[in-house]
């Protein structure tokens, strides 16, 4: 079972910040509200009384055996003291509009540890009354236990005083109790969820787990939906943002990767749709033009291609059109974008044997032909899984990355994905981490959002 770290749990927690307030306003307003308005205050008042036996025809004072035997039967008066025989006197004597039984439950007998001390206390919604059934039950039970036991050394220690504020007031423990048990509540939540996670994050150790270095880091971009003008290419259009960094940082990592050979073909794929491979590979080959690599880009997805709406290039004819043709009119096919040094063929109609296409001698001949003829050829291919169109064009190409969207791709994926790959003795560079969350300023200052419907 994969080690949990502690520190990860932590910084998983930040995500649950919200989640932590809303739970403790809700726990601390309901108990603040059920405190105020809607629990009764009950008052307790509390009474002592002090019993020696004292055999006949003895002096009246109180001798040592006279303590431990009331000791022993501390117990046996306490269960006097709050018997029917006692309370009904009670009741009759101050006109109670109540029960014995009902009595009983707001009765609370107990002797003192080591002392022949019995301790009476009664609540009740109003003080007054609490008073007045503390001292009639001292009397009443000192009057009963002298006629049953024959004593005459029962007293009453202490008078019960009307109390001033209720017993039941724990407001503050229970607001402090509350905050606890709703922080509790949620982290434990937010740890079953961050146990059960089965997803690929930048802050796990992909080499140990799956066998693959990090190739790259990309943050988040914010597409604004409503400008027109917003695009992906932001490393076109925005040269010194964050992400534009991490391009390029994800640049040199693939130029190291190949440093004893000549890097001439790239294959970008990922797991599954929605994890941004387009993009990443679209803003790849832009970092390259601009580091004065000629730099062709082929949108090898022929199921859900999208390069031609990155750079708002027509499609009518592309790659399975040319595939489908004359490898001599390969030129014809080949898009001149507004970036120096970047050329693009789009998908092309969407054919309905894409992995047959990507896997014939013609697709073969094509990437030989194109290789040498550029600095750098980038193919944008399909997701991997459960198909075999990157698979395929893997073992063609120099490299292969593996786009994962941070925090979002499932581990086994990945690891599925691997396999695949690694059967055709693909030579994968590394996995790219897309959309990664860093809004502290220590990573960067102007930060973005790669929005979900961007990647379709």
């Amino acid at each position: 079972m994969e080690e949990i770290s502690i520190k990860d749990y932590f910084s998983y927690l930040k995500h649950y910040i919200f989640a932590f307030i809303i739970a403790i306003v809700v726990a601390i307003s309901g108990v603040l509200v059920y405190d105020v308005a809607i629990k009764k205050p009950v008052y307790t008042t509390k009474t002592t009384v002090v019993i020696a036996s004292s055999e006949e025809g003895k002096n009246s004072s109180t001798t040592l055996n006279d303590v431990n035997m009331s000791q022993k039967l501390t117990t046996t008066y306490s269960e006097i003291a709050k018997s029917d025989l006692v309370l009904n006197e009670v009741i009759n004597t101050l006109g109670i509009n109540a029960d014995v039984k009902a009595l009983s439950k707001n009765v609370t007998v107990k002797p003192v540890d080591n002392t022949s001390i019995l301790s009476i206390s009664v609540k009740d919604l109003n003080p007054s009354e609490a008073t007045k059934i503390t001292n009639t039950i001292a009397a009443v039970f000192s009057s009963k236990i002298t006629e049953i036991f024959k004593l005459d050394n029962v007293s009453q220690l202490s008078v019960a005083e009307e109390p001033t504020a209720p017993s039941n007031n724990t407001t503050t423990r229970d607001v402090i109790l509350a905050a606890v048990i709703a922080i509790l509540i949620v982290a434990g939540f937010a740890f079953l969820r961050f146990y059960l996670d089965d997803t690929v994050k930048h802050s796990d150790d992909t080499e140990k787990i799956f066998g693959l270095v990090k190739a790259g880091r990309v943050s988040k971009i914010d597409l604004k939906k409503d400008d027109k003008n917003t695009t992906e290419l932001i490393v076109k259009d925005s040269p010194k943002s964050i992400v534009s960094e991490n391009i390029k940082s994800l640049r040199t990592n693939l130029q190291f990767t190949a440093i004893d050979k000549n890097l001439r073909t790239i294959l970008v794929t990922s797991t599954n749709a929605g994890e941004g491979k387009s993009f990443i590979a679209s803003n790849l080959a832009i970092s390259f033009a601009q580091a004065d690599k000629k730099v062709l880009l082929i949108d090898c997805d022929l199921r859900k291609g999208r390069v031609h709406r990155l750079f708002k290039i027509a499609n009518k004819e592309g790659l399975s059109n040319l595939l489908t043709g004359d490898l001599r009119d390969a030129y014809n096919y080949i898009r001149k974008t507004d970036i120096n040094n970047l050329d693009v063929i789009t998908c092309g109609t969407y054919p309905p044997n894409p992995s047959e296409l990507l896997a014939s001698r013609k697709n073969k001949r094509l990437i030989e032909n194109l290789r040498s003829k550029y600095d750098l050829v980038i193919l944008d291919g399909a997701p991997v899984g459960g198909l075999t169109d990157s698979v395929i064009l893997s073992s063609l190409v120099d490299k292969t990355i593996i786009v994962t969207r941070d925090g979002a791709t499932s581990k086994n994926d990945l690891m599925a994905t691997k396999e695949a790959l690694g059967k055709v003795g693909a030579k994968i560079a590394g996995v790219v981490f897309n959309a990664v969350n860093r809004k502290s300023s220590k990573y960067y200052s102007n930060y973005y959002y790669y929005g979900e419907s961007t990647t379709k």
